[in-house]
Order: C-alpha cells, then structure tokens, then sequence
C-alpha cells in the first residue's frame, strides 16, 4: 500500500502538468474594438453646427460591436484565451468597458482622447492599431461599421497596419487550435473563410445578441482596473487629419401622418402605400 500511494500521486501530477502546458501552448488574446456612440433612443441636438454631446442622455455600444464582443467570448468558452476591451475616447468611454466587463471581458483598455472628434477615421485606425499591438492580441474582433459614422473602415485599416488578414461581415467565428474559420454573409448564401493570426474579423449581424450580465458580474465590473494609455503611451504618431467636417444638420422633419376611416378611403390607402410608400 504504502508503494501504490505515491505512484497514484505522481500519475495525477504529471497529468496536470500535461494540461497546463496544452492550455498554455494554446493561449488566445482577442482584442474587441469597441465604439461609444449615442443610443438609438437618445434625442440628438445640433448646436452650432455640431452634434452636442453634452445633451446626448445616453451612451451605448454600437450595436455591430455588440455582435462582435458576443462572439469574442463565445470563442473564449469554446476554445480558451483572455479577452482585451480596447475603446478610444473621452472619460465617459469608461461606462463602456465597464460594461464589457460585466459580461466577461478580461481586460480593459481606454486610449483617452478627449478630441477624439477631431481626428479622422486614418487617425482613429492608427491609434486603435498601436492599442492592439501593445495588448499583444493577434486576434481582434470589432463590429463592421459603427453606428454614428457607418464609414466601415476600422477593421480593414487597423487590418493594413498591424499586417493582419480581414474578413468583413462576419457572422460567427471558430477555431480549430492552428487557424480561425469565419462564416460571413454574401449575395450567394453563407461562405466560409479559413484564417491564420494575425487577422481581423469586422462582426455584421451576429448569431447571438449580446447577453444580459448578472449581478455578480455588474459587481465585479465596478471593481476591475480601467488601463488608459496616452497617445504618446502608445508612441504613435497619429498624421494630420486629412479630412474637416465643416457641419452637422439633422434631418429634415417627416411630414405629418395621415388618418383614414371607413372603407370608402380602402383605395385611396391602398394607392399611397403603392405610390408614395412604396411598401406595396
């Protein structure tokens, strides 16, 4: 008996040093590229030709992101690794990654900029960049265009800087140990891209809406450091915006809607949603 005892322990001790070395061997880092915009339910005011933050009452993700942080922790659950939230912006871009935070990301990131609306998209790219490669990720996930700008260029740019592969309008992402598999969104039907890291994957609409976060996580959230980084943190020289945005207008106002009663107005209804609506 007293020879079996150790020869057990020893097995299940190496057996463990097995699995910690695969888990290691295989270590993943996603970074999430993540976007502050005004809510969809916000009212937005124009005050001397600009859009006046000050009167936005509330923030959110931009929703292509949300799709894409999904998918990110999805992928951590199935095939391990750590998760790095990266936002570029002024101080109330915090509330953000609190918020990514409390449904699982590991590590938050804000480059501060407070003038971020003064940079051009190059600018924003070069910054979100240099945030990626200090995180050390070779994976970044990041919605397909952003809500506010829907200019769509954040992941193929920061794709061309960092010398990643980029596969846009992505819907679901997995991977196989050695390579990531991509199923996006194409005028023929789904289609499956095969990729190695570095790469970069732009979300469209997702499989899976974000999830709610518990209480457990909303509390630990509160807790976790917030890493900000400079511009000059990141030693990047961001270039001269090459593109002014002179004004913001909004919208011109709908007219009025109108109200039929009776069968007698069918045809007349029938004939606005044809000509005028073009619903029919």
């Amino acid at each position: 008996m007293n020879l079996q005892t150790p020869t057990v322990r020893s097995l299940i001790f190496i057996d463990e040093l097995m699995v910690e070395g695969t888990s290691k061997g295989n270590h993943m880092t996603i970074a999430v590229l993540l976007k502050q915009v005004p809510d969809t339910t916000a009212k937005i005011s124009v005050n001397g030709g600009r859009v006046d933050e000050n009167a936005v009452s509330k923030w959110s993700f931009s929703p292509y992101d949300e799709y894409a942080l999904e998918a990110a922790l999805q992928l951590k659950e199935s095939a391990g690794g750590e998760i790095v939230a990266i936002t570029a912006g002024p101080a109330r871009c915090e509330k953000l990654l609190r918020d990514a935070a409390a449904v699982g990301a590991d590590t938050l990131v804000h480059v501060s900029a407070e003038n971020i609306n003064d940079f051009d998209s190059i600018q924003v790219q070069n910054l979100l960049a240099a945030a990626v490669q200090k995180s050390g990720a070779s994976v970044v996930f990041c919605g397909k265009q952003a809500a506010d700008t829907n200019a769509g260029s954040t992941g193929p740019g920061v794709a061309e800087l960092i010398g990643a592969s980029c596969v846009t309008l992505v819907s679901e992402v997995s991977s196989d140990g050695g390579g990531y598999t991509a199923t996006r969104q194409t005028s023929a039907g789904h289609e499956k891209e095969a990729v190695s890291a570095p790469c970069v994957f732009a979300f469209d609409k997702g499989i899976s809406e974000m999830r709610r976060p518990n209480v457990r996580g909303i509390m630990m959230a509160k807790k976790k450091p917030i890493e900000t980084w400079s511009v000059e943190d990141l030693g990047v020289d961001i270039g001269a915006n090459a593109v002014n945005i002179d004004s913001h207008s909004p919208p011109a106002e709908k007219p009025p809607g109108q109200k039929f009663e009776g069968a007698d107005s069918v045809s007349t209804v029938v004939s606005k949603l044809r000509d005028e609506a073009n619903v029919i």
